[in-house]
């Protein structure tokens, strides 16, 4: 019998997690079984509970959940506890329930080691403060940015965000319109605008010829934000499938204990048009 795995969120029709995890088990020849969830807004609980009385091993977190998924864990990682928010679910029987949160290291990993841009030093603008945002922050900030700004459409959120993570770098908050004027070395859309087909309210200025822009959705043309950034003169234009596949596999390392080689992966769901 295969071991069961699941990726839960709502919207779930567009994601690419049971191909890249079907690839893993493949290229790693592990005996498991993995399928896309749609979860009610209200039933983000009952669903994973159903999951797991089928003999659900894991399962992968997305939109809007993973502060949901935070809360019903029973255990955190530390990276998981740093950004208050869940987005891999390891289940151990006996109601023991391991919250991890890989988006950050998947990011950084995306950024650093297959766009071969450095974070040390630069300025970032992080775009939204929900559970996306959240997981980013300690990881970004532990490669010693020179600053790392936290814009969000209620300044509140971003403010909480800043008090949060200020011990651990240059953190400043604010609403998109505060940072105008500034222009920033890496810009980052965490926010679900892109979902939407749509913008935040960003200012025009932000991005300099040799900003990246990246955007942690992805879609089958570049997201609104990505031809936003085009628009202002950014050159470098990166969506999440990179990040999505390195976040996979460091969920796949905490399920299965095997590290799998993404790059074949990212290439395969870059050359099938994502």
């Amino acid at each position: 019998m295969p071991d069961f795995y699941a990726v839960i969120g709502n919207p779930i029709h567009h994601s690419k997690s049971p191909i890249i995890h079907k690839l893993f088990a493949q290229e790693t020849q592990q005996d498991m079984q993995y399928e896309a969830i749609l979860a009610s807004l209200d039933g983000f609980e009952a669903a994973v509970k159903a999951f797991q009385q089928r003999g659900g091993k894991g399962m992968n977190v997305t939109l809007p959940f993973k502060l949901e998924a935070y809360a019903l864990s029973t255990r955190l990682t530390d990276r998981a506890n740093a950004a208050q928010a869940v987005n891999t679910l390891k289940f151990n029987g006996n109601n023991d329930i391991l919250g991890d949160n890989t988006d950050g290291t998947a990011l950084v990993h995306d950024i650093e080691v297959n766009q071969h841009v450095a974070i040390a030093g630069k300025s970032i603008l992080l775009m939204g403060a929900g559970g996306a945002a959240r997981g980013a922050i300690l990881p970004l900030l532990k490669l010693k940015p020179r600053i790392l700004a936290i814009a969000n459409r209620t300044k509140e959120k971003a403010q909480v965000l800043q008090r949060q993570f200020s011990a651990h770098g240059n953190v400043l908050s604010g609403h998109y319109q505060d940072f105008s004027g500034e222009s920033f070395d890496i810009i980052i859309n965490a926010t679900s605008a892109s979902l939407h087909d749509e913008l935040p309210s960003l200012p025009g200025g932000i991005f300099s010829k040799e900003s990246l822009a990246y955007d942690m959705m992805y879609g089958e043309e570049l997201t609104p934000f990505l031809r936003f950034a085009q628009q202002q003169g950014a050159s470098k234009l990166v969506d999440g499938i990179g990040m999505l596949v390195e976040q996979a596999a460091e969920s796949f390392f905490l399920w299965r204990g095997i590290r799998p080689e993404t790059k074949k992966v990212i290439e395969i769901l870059k050359n099938n048009g994502h």
